[in-house]
Parts: structure tokens; C-alpha cells; sequence
């Protein structure tokens, strides 16, 4: 794909692509982008919004023999069509079907699944699709050059929307209401440039390039596997956890996190924090005081906020945005900032960060 055509992509973001696959039950959408940028994530999101029952299904993995099987109706001497059950289509009701890797599967596959795709009496096998399902698919890009590809007459029913990559501001976001654990957050804080794309034009010896293939990368994806990693560090030695995070998401990526790893070591306890704001012990690497920051946004509760904001105040006016920002988007924490009145102080005085 050359540069011009990289600059003229039109690209949607996940809250995007979803609200428009969750607008659109008779449109058959193929969601693509690069390696473990979150495209089959969105199908969760979309089962929980509709209520529906969730069929994930991996088309490489797929032989003819288990879309559909022919089998013999003795009655009217005629073979029907059954379709396999992981396809969540013996009930009746509507259902969410997820095509994962589309692009990926044998020919034949495809073809028996296009029924599937169609405006008008959409079905699989000899059974229809209930009124209301959602189905859709994802797929890499062609230029990513890990085997995916999509014929002009499938083109043709499906309406393709590119999905970019989050960037570091927007996964952060994300990853502060998800259990991610701190030091991975503080990291991603560090090295934005971690989650940059080669759709962009960047390359640079964390992420996914086609021109450069590596072992692994860092993605969405290998962050989220990387911090159930880290989670668990107090299980393993430093050899075994740098070999783990090595294989997640490349030699890079662990090698440079090794040292936000160690400066929980050097961290004070987060009691000393909300019981003595004033005195509690400051990191003095910076890199120790983010992964701190975003370690308190875990332990925020409605009787020590105010506390933890004093304690903030003695550092740096970028640890403080760091943690204000991220608790005001926090999914389930951002009422107590909300209802409190040193938090209301912050943001009145930073109105434009929120």
C-alpha cells in the first residue's frame, strides 16, 4: 500500500465500528486492521448490548464439514443442509455470530458461509437467520502480509470498515477500568510510541511492521496478556518473568519495562499514602512515580481520595493530570470523584484536561 493511499484511509475507532454494526443489523460489516488491535473484543461488546447469545467462530479453523452437513430426509426423499451448532442458530432467536479471521479461511469455507452475507433471506445451511441477528466479520489487512484476503464478490455483499489502532491516550483509558496492571499502564505512558501504527508511517522496534517481522510485538492485545503476566509476578523469578514478557511482546518491549518492574520495590505502601499524605515517602525516578500514580487509581475509594490528591499535589503537576484524567474517565470510580469536593477544586482549575 503506498504512502498516498495510506493518507486518503478513511479508519473508525472500536466505540465507532461497534456503534455502527449495532445500528445496522442487515449490514454485513468486515472489520480490518493489523495484528491484536481489539477487532474480536467488539463482539462481546455487541452481545452485552443486545442481549443476544454470542457465537465466535474461527473460519481458519473451519472444514466444510463443519458449516453444514448434508443429511437424508427419508420423508421427501431429499438431503438438507444441518448447520453446525456453534453457529447458536437452534433456538430461533436473534444471535450475534462473529466470523473471526474471515479472511483467513479455505475458499470453500467461504463460499458455503456467503448465504450468510446476503440482504434477503440471509441463511446457513437450510436454516434462515432469526430477524434481528447481527453477524459480521474481521480480518487483517492485505498489506499486513499474514495471509488474509477477500474476493471481489464478497466485496460485494460486505461493507469493509478499517479499524486503527488505539492510541496510547485512548488504551490508557481503557485500560485503567480493565484491571491492567499499573506498571504496564505507566509503561504505555512512557513509550506512546508503542502503540503507533505502521498505517501511519511509523516504525519503530515495538510495533507490528510487515517490513520487519519479528517474533512478537506489542499490541493491545500482547499488553493485556502482558499484564496478566505481571500480575502473577510474585510466583516466578525475574529470569522466568522477563522470558515471559519476551515471548508476549517482543525483546524490546520486555527489556524496557524490566525497569518499571523493579521500581515496585522502591514504591511506598499505599496505607502510608491515605493515612499520612504530607509525609509519606516520594519515588525520585519518574518512572517509579508514574507507575505509583497509576497504581493508586486502583485503591481510590470515597474515604481516602482526598488524601491521595493531597499526597499527589506534592509531585508534579503531569502525575496529577495523569491521575485526575484517568479517575474522571474510570468507569466505575468517577463517582466518587465526582461527589468529591478537592477533586471539584482539581478540575475546576484543569476544566480543559477533562
Amino acid at each position: 500500500m503506498s504512502e498516498s493511499l495510506l493518507n486518503e484511509m478513511r479508519t473508525v475507532n472500536h466505540k465507532q465500528a461497534a456503534a455502527l454494526v449495532l445500528a445496522n443489523p442487515n449490514v454485513r460489516y468486515m472489520l480490518r486492521g493489523e495484528p491484536g488491535v481489539g477487532k474480536s473484543m467488539i463482539a462481546a461488546a455487541i452481545a452485552q448490548a443486545t442481549g443476544y447469545a454470542l457465537s465466535m467462530v474461527d473460519v481458519p479453523n473451519l472444514d466444510l464439514g463443519d458449516v453444514a452437513m448434508p443429511v437424508i430426509d427419508h420423508e421427501n426423499k431429499v438431503t438438507r443442509y444441518y448447520p453446525n451448532a456453534r453457529f447458536g442458530l437452534t433456538t430461533g432467536e436473534a444471535v450475534v455470530i462473529c466470523l473471526d479471521e474471515f479472511t483467513k479461511g479455505a475458499d470453500p469455507v467461504k463460499n458455503m458461509l456467503h448465504p450468510m452475507l446476503e440482504v434477503f433471506r440471509p441463511r446457513l445451511g437450510d436454516l434462515d437467520i432469526p430477524d434481528g441477528s447481527i453477524i459480521f466479520m474481521t480480518g487483517n489487512m492485505d498489506t499486513d502480509g499474514v495471509g488474509d484476503g477477500l474476493a471481489q464478490h464478497t466485496r460485494q455483499r460486505v461493507v469493509e470498515l478499517i479499524m486503527r489502532k488505539p492510541n496510547a491516550t485512548e488504551w490508557l483509558q481503557w485500560a485503567a477500568a480493565n484491571g491492567i496492571h499499573p506498571v504496564v499502564m505507566a509503561w504505555v505512558d512512557r513509550y506512546p510510541q508503542a502503540l503507533a501504527s505502521y498505517l501511519d508511517g511509523a516504525n519503530n522496534e515495538f510495533i507490528f511492521h510487515p517490513a520487519n517481522p519479528q517474533d512478537n510485538v506489542v499490541s493491545p492485545r500482547t499488553l493485556e496478556i502482558s499484564s496478566r503476566i505481571v500480575w502473577q509476578m510474585e510466583h516466578f523469578d525475574g529470569e522466568s518473568l522477563v522470558a515471559s514478557l519476551t515471548g508476549a511482546a517482543g525483546a524490546p518491549f520486555a527489556e524496557s519495562i524490566s525497569s518499571f518492574i523493579r521500581f515496585q520495590e522502591s514504591l511506598p505502601s499505599v496505607s502510608s499514602i491515605t493515612t499520612s499524605p504530607d509525609t509519606a515517602m516520594i519515588p525520585d525516578d519518574a518512572g517509579a512515580r508514574a507507575v505509583l500514580t497509576f497504581g493508586l487509581l486502583q485503591h481510590v475509594e470515597k474515604d481516602n481520595l482526598s488524601n491521595i490528591l493531597k499526597y499527589l499535589r506534592r509531585m508534579e503537576e503531569e502525575f496529577q493530570v495523569i491521575f485526575c484524567v484517568a479517575l474522571a474517565r474510570h468507569a466505575t470510580k468517577r463517582q466518587i470523584a465526582f461527589t468529591n469536593g478537592d477533586f471539584a477544586l482539581w478540575a475546576a482549575d484543569n476544566e480543559d484536561l477533562l
